[in-house]
């Protein structure tokens, strides 16, 4: 799919550097929380008006991280040697779409009932909606647990809460 395609060129791209020698670490990042902007920041107005829901059947699998922990992780991937090549900057348990809509909805204290058929998100955004929002993308952070990176937000709802400024600061 388009999301594999723009990955196979990123990493294509970076070859000669690898056959000369280069130690390079291409990130391949997952769904980054902030209520910033991105993806999070897209779902709350519906959330915050009560009219969030599962996308699709819900099913399908998200890879997410903080970006807390990606720029952690790029400090990492650039300061340990240990890391070269492919490497998932995900947390470490993937989420399907309805775990995701009930974890958003429990920390913003709003419902989720209103569901968004496919055929809906595709009348929306077109054929990107299979590639971002009804795939299942369930990716494992294998090659950072190794290198022994700790993730500040490991669980999502700890990186919700953070996010959505629903946590103390203390100790962060």
């Amino acid at each position: 799919g388009f999301l594999s395609d723009v990955c196979r060129q990123w990493e294509a791209a970076v070859e000669p550097a690898v056959r000369a020698g280069i130690r390079v670490v291409t990130l391949r990042i997952g769904v980054v929380l902030s209520a910033r902007g991105g993806a999070l920041a897209r779902m709350l107005p519906p959330f915050l008006l009560g009219g969030g829901g599962v996308l699709g059947g819900g099913r399908q699998y998200m890879s997410w991280i903080s970006l807390e922990d990606l720029v952690g992780l790029a400090h990492h991937a650039v300061v340990d040697e240990r890391l070269s090549g492919p490497v998932n900057a995900v947390a470490p348990a993937a989420v399907t779409n309805r775990e995701f809509t009930r974890t958003l909805a429990r920390v913003l204290r709003r419902p989720a009932i209103v569901p968004v058929p496919a055929f809906a998100l595709r009348a929306a955004v077109g054929e990107m909606a299979d590639a971002l929002l009804l795939a299942s993308t369930r990716v494992a952070s294998t090659k950072l647990a190794d290198s022994g990176f700790v993730f500040r937000d490991a669980d999502l709802e700890t990186a919700l809460r953070w996010n959505l400024g629903r946590l103390s600061n203390a100790g962060r």
